[in-house]
């Protein structure tokens, strides 16, 4: 199969204990965000997804498998795609000016994107952003209090014209016997693959405090939510990430 383009569908405009930095550990800046757009038919995505899983271990990098549908056609339907995932990579392929969308694709605190599947070029651009104006600028603490969750955010050091508060939903580690396809006969462990994600609130720049109840979080994640401080670009589109930090789901 190769390393896979697909034209960008232009009429799509839809924004529409887990691994990570994870808030008990008070990891209020982590190194980095990195969201994969993986596809379960895509023979160059096993080991992007390998690399996702590592950095989503190692604690200080918060990582997101966004699995999307656009292969399903050729003999594998994957598992783990939403149409929304598709549309989020779309949107990004619009921030980027790009003219297809492709898996696997890996964005970094979205502002850079890359083939997931070059781990070196990957681990080279969450180095170099971090620390910097590119990396994450804005602290994030996630805190428990009886059945609510309550985020903080600290202060941007500039001004900040639009700006949302993004949960993003994760499963568990889950293990997929690929049937049919490229992948055929191979299984893999997937590591937080979003199920769903929408905005919380805006976000002005300021030093902002939100409450959120633990129970309606439960019902979404069943491994954990990602909370993001991300810019909007014209037209609503993703822009950079500016914090980040892991809701952990308690586990019954």
């Amino acid at each position: 199969m190769g390393f896979r383009n697909l034209r960008l569908v232009t009429a799509v405009f839809l924004f529409a204990l887990p691994y990570g930095a994870a808030a008990g550990d008070h990891v209020k800046r982590p190194r980095a965000v990195v969201e994969l757009f993986t596809s379960q038919g895509c023979n160059s995505c096993p080991p992007a997804d390998e690399h996702l899983s590592a950095l989503a271990r190692s604690g200080d990098v918060v990582a997101l498998s966004y699995h999307v549908d656009y292969w399903d056609y050729l003999g594998w339907r994957d598992t783990l795609a939403t149409p929304d995932n598709t549309a989020r990579q779309q949107e990004y392929s619009r921030t980027f000016g790009n003219r297809s969308v492709y898996t696997p694709q890996a964005v970094v605190n979205g502002r850079h994107q890359l083939n997931g599947a070059k781990r070196r070029k990957l681990d080279a651009a969450i180095e170099r952003m971090e620390g910097t104006v590119e990396g994450m600028t804005v602290d994030v603490d996630v805190t428990y209090s009886g059945d609510s969750v309550i985020i903080e955010t600290g202060a941007s050091d500039r001004k900040i014209s639009e700006a949302q508060i993004v949960l993003v939903y994760f499963d568990p580690a889950t293990e997929v016997e690929i049937k049919r396809g490229d992948n055929k006969g191979r299984s893999f462990v997937y590591l937080n693959s979003v199920s769903s994600f929408h905005t919380a609130g805006m976000w002005h720049g300021r030093k902002t405090r939100f409450e959120l109840p633990m129970s309606e979080i439960v019902k979404k994640a069943s491994g954990g939510c990602a909370v993001l401080v991300q810019e909007m670009k014209k037209g609503g589109l993703p822009g950079p990430i500016l914090g980040a930090a892991i809701i952990t789901v308690p586990q019954s």
